[in-house]
């Protein structure tokens, strides 16, 4: 990375920082929703299969907007949470809660996927045994969908790194606060003489994000083999 700029390189770390935790942070509750989609029935599944691509659907600008009325400080949850210490608006720790959101979508539909791929004798026979549900999931399907896990977590992953429009909106553009690649990219397209360091990051977002799709792919690939006993 001697070819970038502290700044640039700054705009990389935080991109780097933001995507994991909202990745972190994405996985339980997309796990959790990916299970409901894929394996219970229950009233209102449609809503919220509806609900969980609803990012994919709405301009980020929308969702950044959203964002910023509900964990705001004067929103009814960031205003709550402010008593606490925690702050999401103008912090990258928002940048982070804005990218998981736009992330989510990809998470869920990948271990959805993973979930419906995995043979339903398997699991029934481990519980014949006498193992509990949960212990089933644990040492039966979680093993099975964990490629699918994975592959979700690079495709959020890449996701997060490349979003812009919620973060910005939600977030705005801080140096050394809040910008992220996407953002850095767009300032230093806004300046004179930027374009050689809006291009460099340009090169460093295509490197991760085909970085991620070609892991990606390999992960689906070793999964279905994994799932059908190839």
């Amino acid at each position: 990375m001697e070819w970038l700029g502290p700044e640039e390189w700054q705009a990389v770390r935080l991109s780097l920082r933001v995507s994991f935790w909202a990745t972190l942070s994405g996985l339980p509750p997309a796990l959790l929703a990916a299970y409901a989609l894929a394996r219970w029935r229950f009233p209102g599944k449609q809503l919220l299969n509806g609900l969980v691509h609803l990012p994919l659907i709405l301009p980020p600008v929308v969702t950044g907007y959203l964002l910023l009325l509900t964990f705001g400080t004067r929103g009814p949850i960031g205003s709550v949470l402010q008593e606490i210490g925690l702050v999401f608006a103008f912090r990258w720790t928002g940048a982070a809660l804005a990218a998981g959101i736009m992330a989510f979508p990809l998470l869920v539909r990948a271990m959805r996927l993973s979930l419906e791929a995995v043979d339903p004798k398997l699991e029934q026979a481990a519980a014949t045994l006498g193992a509990s549900r949960l212990w089933v999931f644990v040492t039966v399907t979680l093993p099975l969908i964990l490629p699918g896990i994975i592959a979700g977590a690079v495709l959020g992953f890449a996701k997060a790194m490349g979003e812009f429009g919620a973060t910005i909106t939600f977030v705005s553009n801080i140096p050394g606060q809040t910008q992220t690649l996407p953002s850095a990219i767009y300032a230093f397209l806004q300046v004179p003489g930027g374009e050689h360091a809006a291009l460099r990051l340009v090169a460093v977002s295509v490197a991760v994000a085909m970085s991620a799709l070609l892991l990606s792919e390999w992960l689906a690939r070793r999964a279905q083999r994994r799932v059908s006993g190839t």
